[in-house]
């Protein structure tokens, strides 16, 4: 046997062991992909896309996708933006998501990016998707996910766009909101999630109950669709913290479609939360799983008992802008038991100071 034909049998057998348990491209630098064995989503494949610059999107994708695999059988890629020199995991910045090919074959895009000015090579697959009306979870900044000066080829994607066509970007015409602004103040004021009593039987909500998440909330007002959830925030940061008394419940999470240029029709399920800490919370961590699951179509497989437990070890960053991980490729999140994240270290390296150089003595004459 030649040197050529060995190397080959010694990837096969390594790609081989790596998606037996669970997890394949594990050498590679750009994406992470969680394979599920069995499950009622196996054959069914999910992307989600991370970029956002403050809500550790690179903690709670991982988290999720690790879930719909492990427990429900999807094949899911996790797509975060990439330092292109380093090969790392950044947050919001720069704008690159390397690999964005995979949603020529996704069946779900989960979508937590914000202020995203994509290169035209990888932004073409995203337009694509949705010219075919592929369904969309956009969680918490996807609202105003792009940020696309105008003159650029999918500058009607940003979140500021103007004009009759496709006005408000992204956020507006598929998710069915842009940005407004805050509502509630992040780290001092939390949030107490209720389910509207007239939609207490759509799937979604199945089995959804004491839904508490860390993060301040976003003004939610919704183009149209069924308003789910509406969202109170609360003065402190327990679950037990009042009511804040100047700011009314506003809608949170809801549904709706969107009509793409090839006249498919795609389901669309959006939350204003999501990030990692909110998922330690079991009611809207079932929130996410059970909306993921309907938009993809299999609300029929969501019951009140849905196993949503956690796979692997999670201990979250606490949310801040640019305070992510750092040092971490995504391949430190291959397999079912690597730690999201991968450390705690949220530290931006300390600037070299270059060296003085040394005096040489001069030599005795």
């Amino acid at each position: 046997m030649n040197n050529n034909s060995q190397e080959r049998n010694v990837k096969f057998a390594f790609a081989l062991f790596a998606s037996l348990l669970g997890f394949a491209n594990v050498g590679a630098a750009e994406s992470l992909v969680y394979e599920g064995a069995e499950g009622f989503g196996h054959g069914k494949h999910i992307v989600f896309l991370a970029g956002d610059h403050e809500y550790r999107s690179e903690e709670s994708l991982p988290a999720l996708a690790r879930i719909l695999a492990k427990r429900h059988g999807f094949k899911c890629t996790v797509l975060f933006n990439i330092d292109p020199k380093s090969g790392e995991i950044v947050a919001g910045t720069p704008s690159n998501i390397p690999g964005m090919e995979a949603l020529e074959t996704a069946d779900l895009a989960v979508v937590f990016l914000r202020f995203q000015d994509l290169p035209e090579e990888q932004m073409k697959h995203f337009d694509d998707y949705l010219k075919r009306g592929g369904p969309v979870v956009g969680m918490r900044t996807s609202t105003h996910g792009f940020k696309i000066p105008k003159d650029r080829p999918y500058a009607k994607y940003s979140f500021d766009a103007k004009g009759p066509d496709y006005e408000f970007g992204f956020g507006h015409q598929v998710l069915g909101q842009t940005w407004v602004g805050h509502y509630g103040k992040n780290h001092q004021q939390s949030t107490r999630i209720t389910i509207i009593e007239a939609m207490a039987n759509h799937p979604i909500l199945h089995g959804v109950d004491d839904v508490w998440v860390q993060a301040g909330g976003y003004v939610g007002k919704p183009t149209d669709g069924d308003i789910l959830t509406i969202a109170q925030p609360l003065d402190g940061m327990t679950p037990d913290s009042p009511a804040s008394t100047t700011q009314s419940p506003m809608p949170s999470e809801w549904t709706r479609t969107y009509r793409s240029e090839s006249g498919q029709v795609g389901r669309v399920f959006t939350s204003l939360y999501g990030t990692p800490e909110d998922l330690t919370n079991e009611g809207y961590r079932r929130l996410m799983v059970n909306g993921i699951v309907w938009a993809i179509g299999l609300e029929d497989a969501i019951t009140s008992d849905l196993n949503i437990a956690f796979v692997g070890p999670f201990k979250p960053n606490t949310f801040g802008n640019q305070t992510h991980a750092r040092g971490i490729k995504p391949e430190a999140y291959a397999g079912y038991e690597s730690p999201i994240p991968a450390h705690n270290n949220i530290s931006p390296p300390k600037a070299k100071k270059p060296r003085a150089p040394k005096k040489v003595k001069a030599e005795s004459p």
